[in-house]
């Protein structure tokens, strides 16, 4: 089931060690009980907070210190480095005309981690 991201919603880094947050700036936007996010909401360390650890072998952070390391693979605290929207976003959902962020949607980071929604923020309840 498709469910639209909002403020809160718990996110992974397959590269991260911890879960990470999305953090929405309640500006022009549509509220839920909280902000509703779109695919434009992916600056880091605005939007997508860090996942505790990186062991990204593409990191220089993390390069530098498995050499200082001689080799032994040492993680590097986490600094998102998200450089593009995530996609696809909803085709059918627009905010301010923009896509709106679903549970779907993955956000690249340029250390090679693919950051995606474990919990949206929100979830949708049946009544009978």
């Amino acid at each position: 089931m498709v469910v639209q991201v909002v403020a809160g919603a718990v996110l992974e880094c397959s590269f991260g060690m911890t879960p990470g947050m999305l953090d929405v700036v309640p500006f022009r936007r549509v509220l839920a009980e909280t902000p509703a996010a779109t695919i434009l909401d992916f600056a880091p360390l605005v939007n997508i907070l860090p996942f505790g650890m990186c062991t990204s072998p593409a990191n220089p952070e993390v390069i530098a210190a498995t050499a200082a390391a001689l080799g032994v693979p040492t993680p590097m605290p986490c600094i998102p480095a998200t450089l593009a929207p995530w996609i696809p976003g909803s085709p059918t959902v627009l905010i301010g005309d923009v896509p709106a962020l679903n549970n779907e949607s993955i956000c690249m980071c340029a250390w090679g981690g693919e950051i995606a929604v474990v919990f949206p923020g929100q979830v949708t309840v049946e009544v009978p």
